[in-house]
Order: structure tokens, then sequence, then C-alpha cells
């Protein structure tokens, strides 16, 4: 995708890119490709791949919730930002928060922030489960791409998010079935679910949209050897 292609095709999310995001993701791109010689953060670093299957992936959120009234935002399993700090370029007034448990990612995700002089940022370094049980019903939305599967995503991620609020699984398969169990012993319910494929690459793209009914059991979520041995 090159960048001609990315306007376009973020102009049929309803997102226009201005010159002033274009050089935030071009800056971006490149604290990635520099970064990624000295930790893994991605396996994709050719530029026209990182633009669709990162920046342009990461604002296909869009077609499931409208961004511009979403006040505060938690990217969980962050790794190289992906995709909190895409959207927090095209959404600046976002309140965000990143957490991740490798120490290395959080510090290149603090370059990042400071390089795109982008405010009202905050890094965490934390498993996700750690960083839920105190910091409770305190998100607009919760994000995770990728980063685990649905019954225990929704786990770890329910209990930070306030009541009659989202979260929001990004995911390559539709393993959405896999969590109804889970869906039910933390009262929240699915308000939407769409099934897509990048443009151009054609792989599959799954995201729901997972309403929080009402508080969460203080025992939620667990610890992890708990979450492993036995997910909801």
């Amino acid at each position: 995708m090159n960048i001609d292609d990315f306007k376009c095709e973020l102009v049929k999310l309803g997102l226009i890119c201005d010159e002033k995001k274009l050089f935030q993701l071009k800056k971006y791109y490149e604290l990635l490709v520099c970064w990624n010689e000295k930790i893994n953060l991605t396996a994709i670093t050719n530029k026209e791949d990182v633009y669709l299957k990162h920046f342009y992936d990461s604002l296909t959120v869009c077609k499931v919730i409208d961004f511009s009234k979403v006040s505060s935002l938690c990217d969980v399993g962050t790794g190289a930002g992906f995709p909190g700090l895409v959207l927090k370029i095209f959404f600046p007034h976002i309140k965000l928060t990143l957490v991740d448990s490798l120490n290395k990612r959080i510090k290149f995700l603090d370059v990042v922030v400071n390089e795109l002089e982008l405010n009202d940022v905050i890094t965490i370094h934390s498993r996700v489960e750690e960083y839920g049980k105190i910091n409770r019903e305190k998100f607009d939305v919760v994000i995770a791409r990728a980063v685990s599967s649905f019954n225990i995503l929704l786990e770890y991620c329910i209990p930070l998010v306030k009541m009659n609020s989202y979260f929001i699984s990004m995911r390559g398969i539709d393993d959405t079935e896999d969590g109804k169990n889970a869906l039910k012993l933390l009262d929240s319910s699915i308000v939407n679910k769409i099934s897509f494929r990048l443009p151009f690459e054609n792989s599959l793209r799954t995201i729901a949209l997972i309403k929080k009914n009402n508080y969460t059991n203080r025992k939620f979520p667990r610890r992890f050897s708990e979450i492993k041995k036995k997910p909801l």
C-alpha cells in the first residue's frame, strides 16, 4: 500500500490524512524500523506493508465506533503501539494509555510519543491482569489487537471498561463463539461484529464491539496462572 492508496482507503473509513498526520506516520515508521534492529517489535518492516498491515489495519476499528466521541482509550498488549498510537495520531483529543508486559517495548513507545509530540499518553509496564486489578471501570474504550484468544481477552479487558462502555477485539479469525461463557460471567454482550478483508493483501480481519452491561465481579481478572489453566 503506497501513500496514495493509504489516503484513498482512509477516505472510505471517513478519515482524512493531512500533512501533519503523514509526517507523524513517516516518523513512526522510521523509528519502528530503527528500533526493530535492537528489539523484536514486528516481523513487518517493508514500508508499504507497515502502512497496510499496521497503520491502515489499526484504523479499521473506525468501522465499529466513532472515536471522535471517545475520551479515554486503553490499548492492552500494545506491542509496538498498534492500534493505540495510530488512533491517537488521528484522534489527538483521546487520553491514551498503552499497556505492555515488556519494558523494552515501553521504552520504544516513550520515544515515539516524545518524537511525535503526542500529549495525554501514558505508557504502563505491567501484565494486563495485574493492571486491571487496580484500574477497574476506568476507560471509555479498551482495545486489544491480536493479543490472545477471545475468551481470555474478555477477562483481561472487561474489568478495565466503564459500565455501559466498550471493549473492542481486533482479530484475524472469528473466535467469538468461544467467548459465550465469558460474556455471561462478565455481564457483557457483543453489540456489533464485522468481518472483512484487507485491501490489496486480502487477509481476513474480525472486529467485535462488546458492551459492558454491569460492574465486573471483583474476582476478575484472576491471576495469570488461573486464567491459563482454566479460561472462562
